[in-house]
């Protein structure tokens, strides 16, 4: 038997107020009757992706990038057929950014039918699989050179270009944005782990070339000494050259590279397993869900690396070309052109979370895509230069030591009080654009 509400101001004998408690004693009452409640959407279930819904959300949840794939077939057939090498650069520049953005999709799709730590392991390593294909491609026609400043030019702008649009974009609409230091400074230490990585083969190189000068300048001092002396100078000094410099930096890059390999899986089960809530994502907002099954998340994910590689292939192969043609260096265009290449769809995403005010996922992809790099990245290119007799090694031109160093110095002192505006990321952004002028002029 229900009970008639009586509401505020209504006068029923002694009780003339409807309490909040009575209204829950309603509800149930109306349930227990056979009333039902109108099913609430956050907790409404999920219906499971099929083949259908899996090709529709693949192919026509972003329509501009669904548009941009008609230059994917026209790259390679003109990569193919070998025309004109700056029309072969343009298209497959501009079809490899298309798939770098499904390439993600489809990774985020199947980790979402794993668990968080399968998860982030699939993202952590498909996250750069784009510029992990260019330079081994770079590295495998022996362009030591082009791989070395990609990968640079790859962290200076996930850490100046990106992060720096995200505060700009973001401080816009919020005056003060903040993010979780703990999990920022936890990625900034990682990168300096990651400079010292780089800075000592160019402080070893700078050492032995000053003892190589001062042992030649020793030799010359004494040569009216004696034989018996010089003869002893010239021995001691092939005992500790017996190997070129190049060859020392070498062995030296390789043996941090793995030491780098293992610190950086130790980062993953920090990250992933012993201090996971560091890294948790704390937005309100509804549980996500897979929108592609399975087998169709490794299909698109296995489809769309075939063809990253084959535009990568034609891309990298007209290098030389519209380095001549256009009076650029093939630095500036490793450092400038190929990131953008590889980041766009990045970028992209760092920048629309960030207007809302969402700066934990923002520097995520902006510091953690350069932490994965740097860490991950470029020791296995080393290695992987180790495997197939290419000499990869640690050791940077001094200037783009330098650089890395600063930036890094430059983004701690940014994140590390945990909020930001839109001031530093303009500041971060002139950054950007001094360098992209000086390795211009480089």
């Amino acid at each position: 038997m229900s009970r008639r509400p009586v509401f505020v101001g209504q006068a029923d004998g002694a009780d003339n107020t409807y309490s909040a408690a009575m209204l829950e004693d309603d509800k149930q009452i109306g349930l227990e009757e056979g009333g039902e409640r109108k099913p609430d959407k956050k907790h409404h279930d999920h219906e499971p992706p099929t083949v259908l819904s899996s090709l529709k959300h693949f192919f026509i949840s972003s329509p501009i990038i669904t548009a941009m794939l008609v230059f994917v077939p026209i790259g390679i057939a003109l990569g193919a057929t070998k025309q004109n090498g700056t029309v072969v650069f343009i298209l497959n520049f501009l079809a490899i950014i298309p798939l770098a953005k499904l390439l993600g999709e489809s990774t985020e799709q199947l980790a979402l039918h794993t668990s968080q730590s399968v998860g982030g392991l699939l993202n952590a390593t498909f996250g750069n699989a784009v510029e992990i294909i260019i330079a081994i491609i770079c590295l495998k026609e022996g362009l030591v050179r082009v791989v070395q400043a990609s990968l640079i030019g790859s962290i200076l702008s996930n850490l100046l270009l990106v992060l720096g649009m995200c505060f700009v974009a973001g401080g816009i609409y919020f005056p003060v944005l903040k993010f979780n230091s703990t999990a920022a400074q936890t990625s900034s230490g990682i990168l300096f782990l990651s400079v010292l990585a780089v800075v000592v083969p160019a402080a070893l190189k700078v050492q032995i070339e000053e003892d190589v000068v001062e042992a030649h300048s020793h030799l010359i001092n004494l040569t009216h000494v004696g034989n018996e002396t010089e003869i002893e100078l010239k021995h001691h000094g092939s005992a500790t050259s017996g190997l070129s410099l190049d060859s020392k930096l070498l062995i030296l890059s390789r043996g941090t590279a793995l030491v780098m390999l293992v610190v950086y899986g130790m980062f993953l089960v920090f990250q992933l397993h012993t201090h996971k809530q560091f890294y948790a994502d704390t937005e309100d907002g509804d549980e996500e869900h897979p929108e592609m099954t399975v087998v169709m998340s490794i299909v698109f994910l296995a489809s769309v690396t075939v063809f990253v590689a084959v535009c990568s292939e034609y891309l990298v192969g007209s290098i030389e070309t519209i380095t001549e043609a256009w009076g650029i260096s093939e630095t500036f265009a490793g450092m400038i052109l190929l990131p953008i290449v590889g980041n766009a769809a990045e970028h992209l995403t760092a920048v629309t979370v960030a207007m809302k005010n969402k700066l934990d996922l923002s520097i995520g992809v902006a510091v953690g895509s350069s932490q994965q790099i740097a860490m991950m990245v470029v020791p296995l290119l080393v290695v992987l230069g180790w495997i197939i007799d290419q000499p990869m090694s640690l050791y940077f031109h001094a200037f783009e030591t330098v650089v890395l160093f600063m930036t890094v110095i430059v983004v701690h002192s940014l994140i590390s009080d945990g909020e930001s505006n839109w001031l530093e990321g303009a500041m971060l952004l002139a950054v950007y654009l001094i360098l992209g002028i000086a390795f211009y002029v480089l």
